[in-house]
């Protein structure tokens, strides 16, 4: 079956069973691999439309990849650890060392994580500098003057 007839299946039986019934069926078979669902997800649920329509979205991608899974779920956490998403990161982690990730992987993960945020910081920062402190501070600036 090609990812395309099985994404037309699956609307199918969201379609015949209903959204709640399989928003249901979804946040339990996520709380039973991964022993918990994150907090978006249960709010999400509240919606189900919306909660199908992200796990849709996020199977796809997750599906499509040509990436072994542990790898996704690998940049998943880094992507969570430089956003400072404590949830994120611990979610991914955990579901990272689930389809295989080492602890090694993952270290090193969270350090090539920290070198790009941290990267991204100054990168950041530093472009501001330039465009906003272009002017020379010494030739602009006459000094204090007294004030009398």
């Amino acid at each position: 079956m090609t990812d395309l007839a099985e994404f037309e299946e699956t609307l199918k039986e969201i379609s015949e069973r209903g959204g709640e019934e399989m928003a249901s069926e979804w946040m339990k078979n996520i709380e039973c691999e991964f022993g918990r669902a994150p907090l978006i997800f249960k709010r999400m649920a509240e919606r189900p439309e919306v909660l199908i329509s992200h796990l849709l979205y996020k199977g796809t991608v997750t599906r499509t990849s040509s990436m072994e899974p542990k790898y996704v779920e690998l940049i998943s956490m880094a992507v969570g650890a430089a956003l400072k998403c404590q949830h994120c990161t611990s979610y991914h982690m955990q579901a990272a060392a689930k389809k295989g990730a080492t602890r090694e992987e993952i270290l090193e993960t969270i350090l090539i994580s920290g070198l790009i945020s941290n990267s991204s910081v100054l990168a950041n920062a530093y472009r501001i500098f330039d465009e906003k402190m272009a002017v020379c501070f010494p030739c602009e600036n006459d000094g204090l003057q007294d004030q009398e």
